[in-house]
């Protein structure tokens, strides 16, 4: 016995599978189980291949429709100049007006990691690029303060 929907959704009770079977083949249709935990099973007569046809696409055009948010990388100098700056925040925004999230890098290495101005270079490089990107974007994360590669990673503002 098994609960029988038809091809335009109504109910048509309750009825033995072969029965329900010999319907749905009338109709030229297949039989198919919607919800088998329930007492009686439910089965509604359909075409299962334009089903599954208008299901795939659907599920096409959901994918179609989705916004993958990449993460782009930009690499800084510690001690950078203003015109490089520029030239690189350049390239910030164009990520940021893609909506793309944006990883800014700094590579402090020699030199660089034991001037006693360059512990200070960094956060102030990233305080001055934060500054430039104002509204534009938000800080989502920084690197903790021992990894050898110091970082910020910038989402578009929504």
């Amino acid at each position: 016995m098994v609960q029988v929907i038809s091809a335009d959704g109504q109910n048509l009770g309750t009825m033995a599978t072969p029965a329900a079977l010999q319907m749905a083949m009338d109709e030229g249709m297949d039989l198919v189980e919607i919800n088998a935990n329930s007492t009686p099973p439910i089965v509604k007569i359909m075409d299962y291949g334009k089903f599954k046809y208008e299901q795939k696409k659907r599920a096409n055009e959901a994918r179609k429709n989705q916004k993958t948010v990449e993460m782009k990388e930009v690499w800084v100098k510690p001690f950078i100049e203003e015109n490089d700056l520029n030239i690189k925040m350049k390239k910030v925004f164009e990520f940021l007006d893609g909506g793309n999230k944006v990883k800014i890098a700094v590579m402090t290495r020699g030199s660089k990691k034991v001037l006693a101005r360059g512990k200070d270079a960094v956060p102030e490089l990233f305080a001055r690029i934060l500054e430039i990107i104002g509204p534009r974007g938000t800080l989502e994360a920084k690197s903790k303060p021992d990894e050898r590669t110091k970082s910020i990673i910038v989402a578009p503002a929504k």
